[in-house]
């Protein structure tokens, strides 16, 4: 049985990449398959027993994200989390912070399918002894994501965002689990990205890992990307 019991879901950003729709519908509310994408996020923990839910959004869009609570998860425990401007990856997460304070909790990005063991996730972060734990994935384009290399004991040591020649297939999927330690790295509510402004710290000091996993990823951060979910996700 997992004993993580909460998830942060990044649902705020901008999509500047799939505009004009995303003026209007922010990204993780697009359909995949007639099901917006971020429902595939929340039945993921839902399947894993992770109860209580946070939702970072754009207050601009608190209205439609209260639509999608009321229509999918009326009597599931979703909480939004509002940035009144853009904060990164990492700034909005510090709203969250007495929320979060007591144990280990997942984070992702609103814009990826992934399904993903988090049990087994859990117990190998856990068996590290690190304060961040990355889910690694194998693709065949490593080049148009960042790249990370881990050593033999599964410790984060570098990462190469979109390297021309990538020295390995595995990339971060954008999902983490996180000790609440991470908020003593935190500069506050300001715009930071976990990607630079969390993860070279923790793997400076070895508090970093990488989880390998064979589940199914894919990627809605682009028109192509995006098309190429609604035909092939399973």
């Amino acid at each position: 049985m997992i004993k993580t019991t909460k998830a942060v879901i990044l649902a705020g950003g901008s999509g500047t990449r799939l505009y004009p729709v995303t003026y209007e519908i922010p990204k993780p509310l697009l359909p995949v398959q007639r099901k917006p994408i971020i429902n595939y996020l929340v039945d993921l923990f839902l399947q894993h027993n992770v109860g209580q839910i946070f939702v970072s959004i754009d207050q601009r869009f608190r209205d439609e994200f209260d639509w999608w609570k009321k229509r999918y998860y009326q009597n599931k425990k979703i909480i939004f989390s509002e940035e009144k401007e853009p904060l990164g990856t990492f700034g909005g997460l510090w709203y969250l912070k007495d929320e979060l304070s007591k144990d280990s909790f997942f984070f992702t990005n609103g814009d990826e399918l992934k399904k993903i063991d988090l049990s087994k996730m859990q117990e190998f972060h856990q068996q590290q002894e690190v304060l961040g734990t990355i889910a690694l994935v194998k693709v065949p384009d490593a080049h148009n994501y960042g790249v990370v290399l881990c050593d033999k004991a599964g410790l984060v040591k570098e990462f190469l965002e979109k390297p021309e020649n990538p020295p390995s297939k595995y990339i971060s999927s954008g999902l983490y689990l996180l000790s609440p330690e991470i908020f003593n790295y935190h500069p506050g509510p300001k715009f930071s990205m976990i990607e630079k402004d969390l993860f070279p710290k923790l793997a400076q000091e070895n508090k970093l890992s990488g989880f390998k996993f064979k589940g199914q990823w894919m990627d809605c951060g682009t028109w192509e990307r995006y098309e190429n979910v609604i035909k092939k996700w399973m």
